[in-house]
């Protein structure tokens, strides 16, 4: 990746500067281990807390992935995409639930909606290269409820329609319905209720003949 200061090398898989901190892929598996111990030992993680020092870390090594997926979307490796911004979404809640200071436990979630945008817009891809544009508005759909949902949280639903990560999300919404292939039946269906209202009957046989004959056809949308 090409910076004003010069060149960044990522590695594709693992945390980006291929380091393996404590012997773990990365900082969030380390502190998710260390919760996990926690609980075992105590049989609870209601007292478990992470640090500002944790947090900051946690913080900038999810810059890497940050760096990474931007890289990533750029080569059409949506796949990669979604893996990076899954894993940079857990780590703000593992930050929001455990952080010890306020701060800290608010300090990444104005980046909440942007890293849910990427996140639908990987795998709304994912799925268009599969044939599948329903699942892609599926996703679509629940990531901007996902949206409301958190802007409603902290009072702030009434920005929901300016958002730029949801006006991107509708736009893109938008594009994929208007690349779905329509349904010829449905227009033979609105000409022989037409034709039916007019009691045009002979014509509104024939269009059923019409359907009937395309219903052994398969479409890309029933």
């Amino acid at each position: 990746m090409r910076l004003d200061l010069g060149l960044l090398q990522m590695e594709s898989s693992g945390r980006p500067d291929g380091k393996r901190p404590y012997g773990f892929e990365s900082l969030l598996e380390y502190y998710e281990n260390r919760r996990n111990v926690y609980r075992q030992e105590h049989g609870t993680d209601t007292d478990f807390k992470l640090p500002s020092e944790d947090c900051a870390e946690l913080r900038n090594e999810a810059l890497q992935y940050y760096y990474r997926y931007l890289s990533l979307l750029h080569l059409e490796d949506y796949a990669g995409v979604e893996r990076d911004t899954a894993r940079n979404l857990h780590v703000f809640d593992l930050i929001h639930k455990y952080a010890d200071n306020e701060e800290d436990r608010l300090a990444l979630e104005k980046y909440r909606p942007y890293v849910l945008m990427m996140n639908a817009r990987a795998r709304a891809n994912l799925a268009l290269q599969q044939n599948r544009p329903i699942e892609s508005l599926r996703i679509i759909e629940e990531t901007l409820d996902r949206i409301r949902d958190f802007l409603r949280k902290h009072d702030r639903e009434d920005y929901f329609d300016q958002s730029g990560e949801v006006l991107f999300l509708k736009q893109l919404a938008q594009e994929i319905r208007g690349s779905i292939p329509r349904d010829p039946r449905d227009d033979l269906r609105k000409r022989m209720r037409k034709a039916v209202q007019e009691e045009d009957y002979e014509l509104a046989a024939r269009i059923r003949d019409e359907i009937r004959r395309l219903e052994g056809r398969t479409f890309p949308l029933p």
